[in-house]
């Protein structure tokens, strides 16, 4: 079974940057898919992006062009780099990992891909807020 541990959320003034990692274990060698998601209060969890282990990545719309995803793995750990962080991107983001390939995360709105990850880490907070 994967195992997810999530850190890098805090606060930021809208324009700004943030980094989250998430250290994974228990995908290596397998098809997998570790991903990005966020919820609001209210709110279904969105998945907003993936990397599958043929290194495919996708976006959704909100997000695309201002976040990128990425896989250290000889570090096994997963990034989010977010850049150009807008109020309404605060939100609590998790990481999530599933043994096979991705969504589409251009496809993933309504909470409709939540469903397909079954390792998730502890969310973590990021506020974007002057």
């Amino acid at each position: 079974q994967v195992q997810l541990v999530e850190s890098g959320g805090g606060s930021v003034q809208p324009g700004g940057s943030l980094r989250l990692s998430c250290t994974a274990s228990g995908y290596a060698s397998k098809a997998y898919c570790l991903a990005w998601f966020r919820q609001v209060p209210g709110k279904e969890r969105e998945g907003i992006t993936g990397i599958d282990s043929d290194t495919e990545t996708s976006y959704d719309l909100s997000v695309l062009g201002r976040f990128t995803i990425s896989l250290d793995d000889a570090k096994n750990t997963l990034y989010l780099q977010m850049n150009a962080l807008k109020p309404e991107d605060t939100a609590t983001y998790y990481c999530a990992a599933d043994l096979s390939y991705c969504p589409d995360f251009a496809h993933c709105g309504g909470g409709y891909c939540q469903r397909f990850f079954s390792s998730w880490g502890q969310g973590t907070q990021v506020t974007v807020s002057s």
